[in-house]
């Protein structure tokens, strides 16, 4: 639903990161019916080097007492800072949106989740990200959606530091041609590579679940974009999407869609008209 005349959605950011600054620029800069009202970051001088960009100037205060005055609080900081924001934010009736969507891939975590926005009557609000196709997975979703499958190409230095290639000795300085370094579930991959593949707990969210979603990671040194192709199969027929992204400038391990998607996603909040599903 839009807002009515004159009424603003104030946002609040915690995480000033990459997406964070992409996000919190925005709002200041060109969002109509949008207001930056506070951020947040546990290290206090990425706060400070944010809200002295700005103009206005948003005030700095952590989750509890932003969740006391704004409309929606947006995660953008890591799968492991999504539990404290979230519940502080939906037990406070305020909306929030999970950036860091991999944490959700933990069924007893989502489940507690949508019971206290049920309970406060607020919503969870979970964007596209680097991704295209989930308006369709969910449509075929009401069907039947027998396989999906993401098959993931980023360059190595993208996936530099992930669990998994350290567990696995991976070194990732040697690969030389595309090389599949990963594959299994959506659920795996998230803990293997909580930093860069969010995209795969949000194709198992909108689909089939996480321990359905197949995942597959490739490392590819002759690639400068981050590379996401996804096919879905089912009663409905089958489709694939293929989405090349620009990294984020601040950090390579996300693509700068992934911010857009959030900016997407506020301003449908206050748009009258809505389109897709």
């Amino acid at each position: 639903m839009g807002l009515r005349d004159g009424e603003v959605l104030d946002v609040g950011i915690v995480g000033c990161g990459a997406i964070g600054t992409i996000l919190a620029r925005f709002i200041a800069e060109d969002a109509r019916g949008l207001r930056l009202v506070s951020v947040f970051d546990r290290h206090i001088d990425s706060s400070e080097r944010l809200t002295s960009s700005l103009t206005p100037q948003p005030t700095i205060e952590d989750v509890p007492q932003m969740a006391e005055h704004v409309d929606i609080i947006v995660e953008c900081a890591s799968t492991s800072a999504v539990p404290e924001v979230a519940r502080t934010a939906l037990s406070n009736g305020c909306q929030v949106m999970i950036m860091s969507v991999g944490a959700l891939t933990d069924p007893e975590l989502k489940d507690e989740l949508v019971e206290l926005a049920e309970k406060h009557g607020t919503r969870i609000h979970i964007p596209s990200g680097a991704i295209v196709g989930i308006d369709g997975l969910k449509a075929a979703g009401i069907v039947g959606i027998d396989q999906v499958v993401l098959k993931t190409k980023k360059n190595p230095k993208n996936l530099k530091d992930a669990p998994y290639t350290k567990k696995n000795r991976i070194n990732l300085n040697s690969i030389n041609k595309e090389t599949l370094i990963f594959a299994g579930t959506a659920r795996e991959a998230t803990t293997a590579f909580p930093a860069n593949i969010n995209v795969a707990a949000t194709l198992s969210l909108a689909g089939i679940g996480s321990e359905k979603t197949s995942v597959e990671i490739y490392a590819d040194p002759s690639l400068t974009r981050n590379v996401h192709e996804i096919l879905v199969e089912g009663s409905f027929g089958t489709f694939t999407t293929t989405v090349e992204n620009v990294p984020s400038p601040k950090n390579p391990r996300t693509s700068y869609l992934a911010a857009l998607s959030a900016i997407a996603t506020l301003k449908e909040m206050t748009d009258p008209l809505q389109i897709g599903t």
